[in-house]
């Protein structure tokens, strides 16, 4: 069962590195790569990484993923999604299949509105929205990180 936890204790680096260390430690993502420094001019990547699915019938599925940390108290809006959508194209080629915007704050009703919109029109790259209630219950099994990261308040 998921609880709060406490996502003030992270710098933007720091949320950077809890996704990284999650990804790398996650079975089906491999190849992580963090090759920006935090705060640089990054243009819309953090991180990439490929996410490998087995499906019995196509086989082995390989999706090129970039993500998007964002280490803020406030909600994103739907300019905010758009702007971490907008430079994409300068990582391709190979094609980008999925965009993870990450966020220790919230997705306006707006934001969540525009994804929806974008990932129903058949868009890509598609986008995958982990506000910090998907991080809680992500990592619900995860309490290595959350300890080593120590996003469980001490009161």
């Amino acid at each position: 069962m998921p609880t709060a936890l406490d996502f003030s204790v992270l710098d933007d680096e720091g949320f950077e590195r809890l996704i990284f260390s999650l990804l790398a430690s996650t079975d089906g993502y491999e190849n992580v790569s963090w090759l920006t420094e935090t705060r640089a001019a990054d243009r819309g990547r953090d991180l990439a990484v490929d996410r490998v699915t087995v499906d019995t019938l196509a086989g082995i599925i390989r999706e090129r993923v970039i993500v998007q940390c964002k280490a803020w108290r406030r909600s994103l809006s739907p300019t905010d999604c758009q702007a971490a959508i907008a430079p994409l194209s300068l990582w391709e080629p190979p094609p980008i299949d999925v965009l993870i915007i990450g966020t220790t704050g919230r997705f306006s009703a707006d934001a969540v509105m525009w994804i929806e919109r974008h990932n129903n029109a058949g868009a890509r790259p598609k986008i995958q929205p982990w506000a910090n209630s998907n991080l809680e219950t992500i990592l619900a099994s995860r309490s290595d990180l959350v300890t080593r990261f120590h996003l469980r308040s001490q009161s």
